[in-house]
């Protein structure tokens, strides 16, 4: 039997596939959307939206507009082709309520409806309906506005048109259930970020956000696409050269899209996309982007005469050094590792990138001598550094590693060996370090006191870093080893606690700590073992040796006015003249400059006792946003600090601020 080949451009009832039901959504939302709390009904922004981008991706929409409702909901609208609205063969019902109420009917199954999408968000939409409170559908096709509106995923009504329009297109308003999540208020800044990327990702299109809350509103719109997203990610980078190289090939049924340029900085920075999905692992578009990345970089230097004959090949991590590159290919049957889709696998999509990068970037780098230039020197630089460091390395660390002798002697150690029960604390200055030793729990508690603002490395290679003596203590406690050696399974503790003054000095070397283990040990963060310990600003004394701690301005104050209502409960006359220390029966109020001044007992009863301290876990919600801020404020651009201090003065509190 012949089929006949259906039209790219067509999407209607059977082009839509229904795979199972919709009932374990609500029992089990977690298994759709990963949680219920804030990333969750943000992720249901997401979920539609994304089906929006997927008409941009396939060229049959240019606008995509969220609107953030007074009420608490959400409107999401693109001018697509609109969902189709014909009866549906196998379920007998409309498309729209197909597409709405079964669980895994979408276009993206049969391979008609969309030739390339962002994954299977035909789960999308019905998982958005069962967990909202309300939902409306409304389409905008064949000259009419149909509409639809849902209860908890089950339909009001039926499909009915309510009036005649020449546009066309989908709009979709929900209300995320109360019922089901933590909290259903939803986050302008997060649809700000999502809509960025997106616009960046899929150029031409134009994404705006309004928020009827506030009356913010936003839009954007790339024409560059992945070229403007690189311009966005080398902001206050020096550049080793304005122009950026950029390609767009199709390679049989798919799609590569590659920019890069250099900048002057020690790390790589590099984003692999497919099909508008963010693959933090990377892939086989990654695997095939290095390959001939270093392999194009290679032959240029060897080419060119800036590589010797003698000298061996430039490494990838070589080449990479300051790198910053964005990739983004497009296939129509994506097979991603896990359901995050962190990781591609498709084989063939090494081979599509390999081809492009390794033709264009020679042309590229053939037709700019200069640029081309500056990127070998700069390998070149980071191989010799490479070399030195290799060296240091071996000499410092592996030995070490290896016979397990080599564990800095400032460090005190606890007695057990079990990682899940130890904790290390990494100390501010000698003098707080000995109060540590002496208040900690020397079972599960370890302390590493360092002396001096730590080296800022996001302004040094791994040769300097491993010259600096608190670098290297740190790394030889940690167990976990640097660079190529890093083995995360190594860890000797399972909580690190960054332990500082409250004041600005502490806090700039949690900032430098912080630094470290962003560019050297970020796995470290990752797995959740990085922690902020959070010592109390202030100590009230009243009579009878009674002590409280407050650990903020607010909390010395709430604490000095439930003292005021106890004792006015207790028939205690107050004299209103009176300063409110007086009032609330208080004979002094300490406020700590340092960890220092603390004695072994106030430290452990306020910071180290698991029953009492406050830790603050140091997490990476946005690496991206992580990379400008530590770029930002502890990079080589003057500028940008003052402009980020003038910015966030008003916000300091100039009573408290420590000159």
């Amino acid at each position: 039997m012949t089929k006949q080949k259906q039209s790219a451009t067509e999407y209607d009832a059977s082009q839509i596939q229904v795979l199972e039901g919709l009932e374990p959504v609500r029992k089990r939302p977690g298994m759709y959307i990963g949680s219920t709390g804030y990333d969750g009904v943000h992720h249901l922004i997401k979920e539609v939206a994304d089906n929006c981008i997927d008409e941009a991706i396939a060229g049959h929409a240019t606008k995509v507009e969220v609107v953030l409702l007074a009420d608490g909901g959400v409107r999401i609208t693109d001018d697509g082709r609109g969902i189709p609205v014909d009866k549906h063969p196998k379920t007998g019902k409309s498309t729209l309520e197909t597409v709405l109420t079964v669980l895994h009917a979408g276009g993206k199954f049969g391979g008609g409806g969309y030739k390339v999408s962002s994954g299977l968000h035909g789960v999308g939409s019905s998982v958005v309906n069962a967990l909202s409170v309300k939902l409306i559908a409304e389409v905008y096709k064949n000259n009419k506005i149909y509409r639809q509106e849902y209860t908890r995923g089950i339909p009001q009504s039926d499909l009915i048109v309510v009036g005649d329009t020449a546009k066309s297109g989908t709009s979709i308003t929900f209300y995320p259930d109360p019922t089901i999540f933590e909290t259903v208020v939803l986050d302008y800044k997060w649809v700000l970020d999502y809509l960025r990327h997106q616009a960046y990702l899929t150029k031409g299109v134009q994404a705006s956000v309004q928020d009827e809350r506030t009356g913010m509103r936003y839009a954007f719109y790339f024409d560059g696409g992945i070229k403007s997203y690189v311009k966005h990610l080398n902001i206050g980078k020096d550049i080793m050269s304005d122009d950026i190289f950029y390609i767009e090939r199709p390679v049989e049924e798919s799609m590569v899209e590659i920019a890069v340029q250099y900048t002057d900085t020690y790390v790589e920075t590099v984003k692999a996309f497919a099909n508008n999905v963010y693959n933090s692992e990377g892939g086989t578009h990654l695997v095939g982007f290095r390959t001939a990345l270093t392999r194009v970089v290679n032959e240029y230097a060897r080419k060119s005469g800036l590589l010797k004959e003698k000298e061996e090949n430039l490494t990838g991590e070589d080449c990479r050094e300051g790198l910053t590159a964005v990739i983004l290919v497009k296939l129509p049957d994506p097979q991603f590792e896990g359901q995050t889709k962190n990781k591609l696998g498709n084989p063939e999509m090494r081979r599509y990138v390999e081809q492009v990068m390794s033709e264009w970037f020679a042309y590229y780098l053939d037709e700019n001598p200069a640029t081309a230039k500056k990127v070998i020197s700069k390998a070149l630089l980071a191989a010799r550094a490479r070399k030195a460091a290799r060296a240091a390395r071996e000499n410092i660390i592996r030995k070490g590693a290896l016979d397990g002798l080599s564990l800095p002697g400032k460090l005190a150690d606890c007695s057990s060996k079990d990682p899940q029960n130890s904790e290390l604390y990494i100390v501010e200055g000698d003098s707080a370090g000995g109060s540590a030793k002496s208040g900690r729990d020397s079972k599960t508690q370890a302390i590493l006191p360092l002396r001096g603002k730590v080296l800022n490395v996001e302004r040094a290679r791994l040769d300097k870093m491993l010259a600096n003596n608190e670098i290297v203590s740190l790394i030889k406690a940690l167990g976990v080893g640097i660079s190529e050696q890093f083995d995360l399974s190594s860890l000797r503790y399972d909580r690190i606690i960054i332990m500082t003054d409250a004041d600005v000095d502490g806090s700039h070397i949690s900032t430098l700590l912080m630094t470290f283990f962003f560019r050297f040990m970020k796995p470290v963060i990752d797995g959740g073992h990085i922690y902020l310990a959070k010592p109390p600003l202030y100590l009230l004394k009243a009579s009878g040796n009674k002590r409280y701690y407050a650990y903020s301005d607010d909390e010395r104050n709430e604490i000095m006015d439930r003292l005021i209502v106890e004792r006015k409960d207790r028939g205690t006359k107050l004299d209103a003249s009176d300063d409110k220390r007086k009032q609330a029966g208080l004979v002094d109020i300490q406020r700590y400059k340092g960890l220092g001044e603390m004695d072994a007992d106030q430290l452990w009863d306020t910071t180290m006792n698991p029953e009492n301290r406050v830790l603050i876990k140091v997490k990476i919600e946005d690496a991206e946003k992580a990379d400008a801020i530590f770029n930002k404020l502890m990079g080589t651009e003057v500028d940008l600090r003052k402009t980020f201090i003038q910015t966030h003065a008003k916000f300091t509190n100039t009573e408290e601020l420590d000159i």
